[in-house]
């Protein structure tokens, strides 16, 4: 297994709207728009899911990661993680967990591993997920750059969301990229 803990922080400065302007693939846009869990949806795909800690630190909220639930210099726990399909890097995921929303029944979520946080917190009852905010990264982008660095084919653009997630009213960002050969890019037929 590839070390990338040396690419630890990837961050993902973009401009992140609500509407986008021009036209998405159905196929693409059903990915950027899903509202259910997209561990569930990934794991459909393939026979063998697992996710790769790129990295996970204490640090103070960024403004390229600031929102309306979380401000800048909020302090947060950064977790970036690949999430796989049968060897192939699907999607680079970054999350901010406020160290405000790490109490109580979510104290844990500091400490998941390898383990899918969509997993987690799709089983909760407590979960509400806010808007989605979607944003597309060019080949400069340190998104990009990872994607080189796992040998993906180069892409003009990769495509991502973000949603804000509440766990009993406690809010959680997350960021999701779909990398070079995410099933997002294939068509009905299996083709990019």
């Amino acid at each position: 297994m590839l070390d990338f803990s040396h690419h630890f922080p990837i961050t993902l400065a973009a401009k992140w709207q609500h509407e986008v302007e021009e036209y998405l693939p159905p196929e693409l846009h059903s990915w950027l728009y899903d509202a259910q869990s997209l561990t569930a949806r990934l794991k459909a795909h393939c026979k063998e899911f697992k996710v790769v800690v790129i990295g996970q630190e204490q640090q103070l909220c960024i403004e390229q990661d600031a929102c309306d639930h979380i401000p800048v210099g909020e302090p947060v726990i950064v977790r970036e993680v690949l999430l796989y399909c049968d060897d192939v890097p699907q999607v680079f995921a970054r999350s901010l967990m406020p160290l405000a929303t790490l109490t109580g029944d979510e104290a844990f979520l500091s400490d998941l591993g390898t383990k899918p946080l969509g997993q987690v917190i799709f089983n909760s009852p407590f979960l509400k997920r806010g808007d989605f905010s979607v944003a597309k990264f060019d080949a400069q982008s340190s998104v990009a750059a990872l994607a080189n660095a796992l040998t993906l084919p180069a892409s003009d653009v990769l495509w991502g969301r973000r949603s804000i997630f509440f766990l009993h009213d406690k809010p959680l960002a997350v960021a999701e990229v779909f990398l070079p050969h995410a099933f997002a890019y294939q068509t009905e037929g299996g083709t990019a």
